[in-house]
């Protein structure tokens, strides 16, 4: 009798250790179904999104249909077939059947013909050229920021319209993204917009984003997912979705001019930004006489509507004056970065070096970019 009770005791806690584990496995996959993280790709906002998605459910649930039919399988022939007291007799051996055999060779090719055909067809899709209406993008990939230009939308000098870290693309129309990197491979990747491109050196990879309509004044993020130095995993962007009518009044207004301060601590700003940002930034600057230029390097980011964006350093910081004069002061301590390794003359930047500017010089500098919006 005491052994029964042992054996029962033994039994019950069996029992509790595999229901703990069940409902530990059970809270850890309801976690991770959740669609409303702000990268996920199981809450589409495009039409390219919304066909990848499709395409998973789709191979999702035929998974889960294999899982259920051979999983039963199993299970009755563990249950059917199971040792029993007092029965010793061996099931009878079976070596060899041709059915059998061909049967589990055709089941597999034919699920793998059923995956491929829409598999392949979305890819298709997916990466047919855009037609009708679009927007065209250039996308350029550096280590640790992205730069956007807007070939079709030139001021008056034939320069197109040029910003870093934050596109703005109109709702419910198809925008066509040329991309390419300048120093090493990178991945474009904005999930609940579209799926991963890589960004390659001396070549053009071609991506389709038709954000919903809907959307239109939500912001989307991205980031690189191509490990790609130092600072990959603060390579981040943040996606706009306009209106048509927000997105031609943003794009009007990066097309003009900066203007150029005369008085107070922004004018003592733009000074210490002629000494030190144009080694590697470029901005487009109008003076009081009304007279355009543009200034600096094309190295960096391009800085002429800085004020404009909401977050700095690709995305690792909301735009804040406070902020802005952490990142003048040390840059490497808000992004990790190498700026011993720049080499100008070969145009290779690793990073923005920290240049021991004083408090005066640092406010200065954070009145000017500020006020450029």
């Amino acid at each position: 009798m005491n052994q029964d009770i042992g054996n029962d005791a033994v039994h019950r806690r069996s029992i509790t250790r595999i229901t703990f584990l069940v409902v530990a496995l059970a809270a850890v996959l309801l976690a991770s179904c959740s669609s409303d993280l702000p990268q996920s790709s199981l809450n589409p906002r495009s039409v390219e999104a919304e066909s990848i998605d499709k395409l998973w459910d789709f191979i999702f649930w035929l998974g889960i249909g294999v899982f259920v039919v051979v999983g039963g399988a199993l299970t009755y022939a563990l249950i059917r077939f199971r040792k029993r007291p007092g029965n010793e007799e061996e099931p009878r051996q079976v070596h060899g059947n041709t059915r059998l055999e061909i049967a589990w060779s055709i089941i597999p090719v034919v699920i793998l013909v059923i995956i491929a055909v829409p598999t392949l067809t979305t890819l298709f899709d997916l990466r047919s050229p855009a037609e009708g209406d679009f927007l065209r993008v250039d996308v350029i990939g550096h280590q640790w920021w992205w730069e956007f230009q807007y070939p079709d939308i030139l001021d008056e000098d034939g320069r197109p319209l040029t910003t870093a870290n934050e596109m703005h693309i109109p709702a419910g129309m198809t925008s066509e993204l040329t991309m390419t990197s300048v120093d090493v491979i990178h991945s474009f990747w904005v999930p609940s917009l579209a799926g991963k491109r890589d960004v390659v050196p001396g070549r053009e990879t071609v991506m389709k984003i038709t954000p919903d309509a809907d959307i239109a004044g939500q912001m989307v993020p991205g980031q690189c997912a191509e490990y790609c130095g130092l600072s990959h995993a603060d390579m981040r962007f943040r996606v706009f979705v306009d209106s048509t009518a927000d997105f031609d009044e943003w794009a009007a207004e990066q097309l003009e001019a900066s203007p150029i301060p005369t008085s107070g601590a922004a004018a003592a700003g733009y000074e210490t930004f002629t000494q030190f940002c144009t080694t590697c930034h470029q901005a487009k600057v109008v003076a009081a006489d009304g007279s355009v230029e543009v200034v600096g390097a094309a190295l960096g980011p391009d800085l002429t509507h800085f004020g404009s964006r909401t977050s700095l350093g690709a995305a690792v910081e909301e735009n804040t004056a406070e902020h802005l004069a952490r990142w003048i002061d040390d840059p490497s301590s808000v992004k990790p970065m190498s700026p011993e390794l720049n080499n100008i003359e070969e145009g290779r930047i690793m990073g923005m070096p920290a240049y021991g500017l004083d408090e005066q010089q640092i406010q200065g500098l954070v009145e000017l970019l500020e006020s450029w919006k």
